[in-house]
Formats: structure tokens, C-alpha cells, sequence
């Protein structure tokens, strides 16, 4: 039975639903005001890692994720790039779901834009201030965290750390004024700063807090009470802390079932930062060669929970990995027999093992490491067992192979990007003719020209493996 670490709790949980077999998540979605890094790009491997075993394991998923395209960091960069709000966000938008595309990510969804959802944020900070949780000074809503009992429960503060922190994270995001440091702003009232960028509401001219959206737009879509809430730990406080604040005192209900966090992304052993050049976004990646699924399946398999001590050079190892996996399929799709022999049921029986192996460790809190070492170990039974497969054998062990990766989401794409440059070599080069050559000089037992044709497909990249029933040609 599937069990997650909520981080309310602090300890694994077996996962529930509110309503069986349905599952509502809400996972926080990029601030589009410049390419997403890797770091973020974890946290939404590891929430599309949650959302295709939920799926494998039977649940249905809504899946919501917020894109906020306004904050202080979109008006000012807008306005540095002359365009409007909505343009230069939806530029960066655009290239956020282009890297999802990318990394084989499936999209949420819904994808709310804050600037769609105005009069949700303005229902929701009308409602605190009817019940005494929030105030206005200057003309800015502020939501008063004293009035709220069970404030930083989620990050474990108490009130005397709060107090402490106040003036560094909490108020980078908070810049204007309010009654206690620890306050935090619902709705920023209109400055000759913000230009063109304001609503006219019920409750003033300005633009919604940061806190405040996340709030209205996955209780809109998800209900007050909803199932799992996804992000990094960096968001644990303020953002998912304040969350819980504003939407349990409007509702009075609890908001969140289960708080899932990934941990943080390191490069060589430091945190990742421009100044220290260590900065990457996907288009750094890719500008070096390598392949985002390849990225993917780095992000993957470390457990969530783990720090991740990111190196260009784990490229190596991801691309050995792919290798095998990549060999695997190529052997497979040159086994012909079509006879029946005495295996079938010992391959049904080891593929019957490993996908209990592998439900079992993902079951425990989406143990990764060890599922992938039992789909290694599936592999080398089968690679031992190669020239006894037949045609059925292989059918069971491809649809096996195709079933996992509707959860692990990178061996059948990076196998079609194969497939792909294999054919094109083999096009490009006319392989098909020097292939044929090759065969009747091996029949002649020309062998000296059968080898300088196999070198001559070799120089194009491609390797042929002799086998007792034919060849196998692989790229090199």
C-alpha cells in the first residue's frame, strides 16, 4: 500500500484520498519572468513522478498548476523589455512548456494564470477581513498571523523564530508596510512603479500578493480541502505556511491532506547561483550537447527527499544507463523464433517478480533507487536468457518494459530518438546495399572483404554484432 512523507506530520503516511481512487493535486508553477533552472525543473520531474504511479497505481489525477505572471519581478523585468505584462510573460510561458515538452513531462491539467483569477483573490481576501484575519493600512490588505493559531505548523517555527526571520526571507517578499513584521501582504495597493499594472476592485486599485494566489486558484479548481500539495522545500516557509494561514481561516476548514517537498538541488557540491557560474536552465544543458531526457533520468533517480548533488559529468553515467536499456530493446527486436519452447512461463514468472519489486519500493514513499535496481536486474534475467526467447517471450517483455515506463517516462522516447538516428544513418548512407555486400561476401567466405565492409559501416558510426542467426546493427 502506497505511504508518502507528509511533511505536516513529518513521518510516512498511507495515502488516502478524500475520495477513493480520485486524487486532487495542486503543485506551485513557475514566476514567468525568465527560463526555468534545474533546480526548479526537479520539482516538476518529481511531481510528474507522483502523478504516473498514482496513475499506474489505478487513481485518476487532477492535476493543478499555477503560473504567476504577476509579481514584482515580472513588472519590473517587463518594463525593462518595453513590452506589456501579458507579452513578455507569455514569451517565457511559451519556453516553460517547451521544456516540460522536453523532459517528457505531462502537462497539469489546469494551468491558471494569476491575472485570470483577480476576482477569486478578491472573494478570498474580502472573506479574511470579515473575520478579523486581515487589515489594511496605506491602502495595502495585509493578513494578520497572530490570528491564526496554529501559524507555521508546517515548517515547525514557533513564534519566537518568526519573529526572528521577520526581517530577512518574510519580508523580501513583503515590501510595504504593515502592522507586525510578520505580516504578510494580501493586496498591494497601486504605485506609480507598478505603471499600467493594477486592478480596479471592490477592494481598491492594486495587484494581488504573492501567498494569496496560489490560495484562491487551487481552491477554485480543487475545493477547500484538497488531497496533495507539491513544491520545493524552499517553499515550505513562507509560501506554503502562509497558504495554510489564509485558506484555513477563510474556510475554516483544513486545506491540505498531504504536503509533499523535494528537496534542494546542489551543482558540484554548492548551491547554485550565477555568480559562482554554476547556473543552468535547460538551454544550457542542451547548448552542451546533452540530451533532456538524459537530464530527466538524472533528476529521477535520486530520491526525492535526498539533496541532489548535480555534475555535467552525471551525464555519463545517465547516458550508460539509457545504453542499456537501449541495447536491451535493439536485442529484442532481432529475435525471430516464433516456436514454442519450455520458457514462457519462467519469463512470465520473473517479469511477475519485478513488477512486484518494482510496486513495492515505490510504494514506499516513491523509492526510486531501488526500483530502478530491480529493472536493471530484470534486464540482465533476460539478457542471460537471450537465445532462448521467442517471439511471445519477447512481446510479454516489451509490453512489461512499456508498462513501467508509463512511470518512469524516459526508456521509450530516448529508444525512439534512436530509432530514429538509426534509420536516418542507415538512409543516409545507403547501409541497406553495404549490408548486402557484406552477406555475400560472408557466404563466399570472403571474410577479408566482409571485415573492410564492416569497417566501412563502423567509420559511418554503426556497429554489426554477428550473431548464429543473423546481425545485429547498432549505432556505434
Amino acid at each position: 500500500m502506497l505511504k508518502l512523507f507528509n511533511t505536516l506530520s513529518r513521518r510516512l503516511e498511507l495515502f488516502k484520498p478524500l475520495k477513493s481512487k480520485k486524487v486532487g493535486i495542486y503543485s506551485c508553477g513557475p514566476t514567468v519572468y525568465n527560463y526555468v533552472h534545474i533546480g526548479n525543473l526537479r520539482a516538476y520531474v518529481f511531481t510528474d513522478l507522483l502523478k504516473r504511479y498514482l496513475h499506474y497505481r489505478g487513481f485518476s489525477i487532477k492535476h493543478v498548476m499555477n503560473i504567476t505572471d504577476v509579481d514584482d519581478k515580472t513588472i519590473r523585468d517587463s518594463k525593462k523589455n518595453n513590452k506589456s505584462l501579458n507579452e513578455f510573460t507569455d514569451f517565457y510561458l511559451k519556453a516553460f512548456l517547451k521544456d516540460l515538452k522536453s523532459m517528457n513531462i505531462k502537462l497539469p491539467d489546469i494551468m491558471p494564470r494569476a491575472t485570470e483569477h483577480i476576482s477569486e483573490m478578491v472573494d478570498l481576501i474580502e472573506k479574511l477581513k470579515k473575520k478579523g484575519n486581515a487589515y489594511r493600512k496605506n491602502n495595502s490588505i495585509y493578513y494578520k498571523i497572530s490570528k491564526f493559531k496554529n501559524y507555521g505548523a508546517l515548517a515547525q517555527l514557533s513564534k519566537q523564530l518568526l519573529k526572528k526571520n521577520a526581517s530577512h526571507r518574510l519580508s523580501l517578499k513583503d515590501e510595504y508596510e504593515k502592522d507586525q513584521a510578520n505580516d504578510f501582504v494580501l493586496w498591494k495597493t497601486w504605485q506609480p512603479k507598478d505603471d499600467n499594472v493594477y486592478w480596479d476592485t471592490r477592494i481598491g486599485r492594486g495587484r494581488p500578493g504573492w501567498h494569496i494566489e496560489c490560495s484562491a486558484m487551487s481552491m477554485r479548481y480543487l475545493g477547500e480541502t484538497f488531497d496533495i500539495h507539491c513544491g520545493g522545500v524552499d517553499l515550505i516557509f513562507p509560501h506554503h505556511t502562509n497558504e495554510i494561514a489564509q485558506s484555513e481561516a477563510a474556510t475554516g476548514k483544513k486545506f491540505v491532506k498531504y504536503w509533499l517537498h523535494n528537496a534542494h538541488l546542489m551543482v558540484n557540491g554548492k548551491r547554485m547561483a550565477k555568480s559562482l557560474g554554476n547556473f543552468y536552465t535547460l538551454r544550457d544543458i542542451e547548448s552542451r550537447g546533452f540530451n533532456p531526457l538524459l537530464l530527466r533520468l538524472i533528476l529521477i533517480k535520486t530520491h526525492y527527499r535526498q539533496i541532489l548533488n548535480f555534475k555535467l559529468s552525471d551525464f555519463k553515467e545517465a547516458k550508460s544507463i539509457a545504453g542499456k536499456f537501449i541495447n536491451f530493446l535493439v536485442n529484442l527486436e532481432f529475435i525471430e523464433k516464433d516456436f514454442n519452447n519450455n520458457i514462457n512461463a519462467e519469463i512470465k514468472g520473473i517479469i511477475k517478480k519485478y513488477r512486484e519489486k518494482f510496486i513495492k519500493n515505490l510504494d514506499s514513499d516513491l523509492n526510486i533507487s531501488l526500483s530502478l535496481m530491480s529493472i536493471y536486474k530484470f534486464v540482465n534475467e533476460i539478457n542471460i536468457r537471450m537465445d532462448l526467447l521467442n517471439v511471445n517471450n519477447v512481446k510479454l517483455i516489451k509490453k512489461f518494459i512499456n508498462e513501467i515506463d508509463q512511470v518512469l517516462g524516459f526508456i521509450n522516447p530516448l529508444y525512439e530518438e534512436y530509432l530514429i538516428e538509426l534509420q536516418n544513418k542507415i538512409n543516409k548512407f545507403q547501409i541497406k546495399k553495404i549490408l548486402m555486400e557484406r552477406e555475400i561476401a560472408r557466404r563466399k567466405k570472403d571474410y577479408k572483404k566482409a571485415d573492410e565492409l564492416r569497417k566501412e559501416i563502423l567509420s559511418i558510426g554503426l556497429i554489426i554484432e554477428d550473431t548464429k542467426h543473423g546481425y545485429i546493427l547498432k549505432i556505434k
